[in-house]
């Protein structure tokens, strides 16, 4: 199984401090996460004043302040990027970003970021697919609130602008937060997969780790999960997120089913194979027998432990005579049989 590419989603809970997100960096490294992935952004080119709150966003953050009100808090500058993706190489993870506007997509490419995750959220952006398109960088495209020719006109506008398909790699998504279970549909992720033939994964928005776990048994070569510092911050998207400790028992559990998937080939295992002398059995004598007594199958009872004459090979056995007195008990042996 191919490794997963475990995303460790910071996004915007750093809560628009430096500090904030340098120790959620510290975080997703401590856990195990391949990359940690922010979100890059100017508040007024993506929400206009008059762009209400999310459901989540009302119960998290209340109704006093705007959308765009909202945002402005947790926005970081060019000068916070370059420190967090010097943070970060030191730290030995990959920093990743979301672009959310045409100037954010500049500001990533100027900063060498060679891979870019787009949000469901600009999944029929046009303008913007073109843009980052032309640019062949490796894409990651989060599908929630899509239908299935959506993500095909999508992928159709990157490549055709420039990015090699190969390039491009689609997570299934739900854009609720925290995801309902009902609404999960998880093996979606497989219709995505056998539709467009690209690496698929899951992009998880539900509490708990283990649907993005199943995820990974179902197939998916990319994790992304949101976390946090603290589930108590002030923020949109505290609440729904993995604090410290569930974030590492995530990335555990994910790398556990990596290798708990095998190879699909049915043979025993090298832990198991010391056992099968002890669990499976052989042909012994069900009483004490003399020499050349004539085996029949009421001569014989199968036993552990697997080391005899196979059980299996009982038929071949019968009929045979002993070459010597055996008593009950006796573990057979192909010696002990004449030709």
């Amino acid at each position: 199984m191919k490794k997963v590419y475990i995303i460790a989603e910071a996004g915007v809970n750093h809560n628009g401090s430096l500090e904030n997100a340098k120790k959620l960096i510290d975080v997703a490294k401590a856990a195990g996460a391949d990359a940690v992935k922010f979100q890059t952004f100017i508040p007024e080119l993506v929400i206009s004043k008059h762009a209400v709150k999310a459901d989540y966003q009302l119960v998290t953050t209340g109704k006093q302040e705007s959308q765009l009100d909202m945002v402005r808090k947790l926005y970081l500058d060019v000068n916070a990027h370059k420190e967090m993706i010097a943070y970060s190489k030191k730290a030995g993870i990959e920093f990743l970003s979301t672009p959310f506007d045409l100037t954010s997509i500049d500001t990533l490419h100027e900063l060498g970021l060679k891979e870019i995750k787009i949000p469901s959220g600009e999944v029929t952006n046009i303008p913007y697919l073109k843009k980052l398109g032309k640019l062949n960088k490796r894409i990651i495209l989060s599908t929630g609130m899509c239908y299935l020719g959506e993500i095909e006109t999508a992928i159709n506008i990157l490549t055709k602008a420039g990015t090699q398909r190969e390039n491009i790699a689609v997570l299934h998504c739900n854009t609720e937060y925290p995801t309902p279970m009902q609404d999960v549909n998880l093996t979606a992720m497989l219709t995505i997969r056998d539709a467009f033939k690209l690496e698929t994964g899951y992009s998880d928005h539900t509490l708990g780790i283990e649907i993005a776990v199943a995820a990974v048994a179902l197939g998916a070569t990319i994790i992304e999960k949101h976390f946090t510092l603290d589930k108590n911050m002030e923020g949109p998207d505290h609440k729904a997120s993995l604090e410290p400790e569930e974030l590492k028992m995530m990335v555990v559990a994910i790398r556990n089913i990596e290798k708990a998937m095998g190879d699909g080939i049915k043979r025993p295992s090298p832990s198991e194979s010391k056992n099968i002398v002890i669990a499976r059995k052989s042909v012994h004598l069900i009483d004490d027998r003399p020499k050349s007594h004539l085996l029949t199958e009421d001569d014989l009872i199968i036993k552990r432990p697997g080391d005899g004459i196979p059980s299996d090979l009982l038929e071949q056995v019968i009929g045979k005579k002993l070459k010597s007195n055996f008593t009950a008990d006796y573990k057979l042996k192909w010696d002990d049989l004449e030709s």
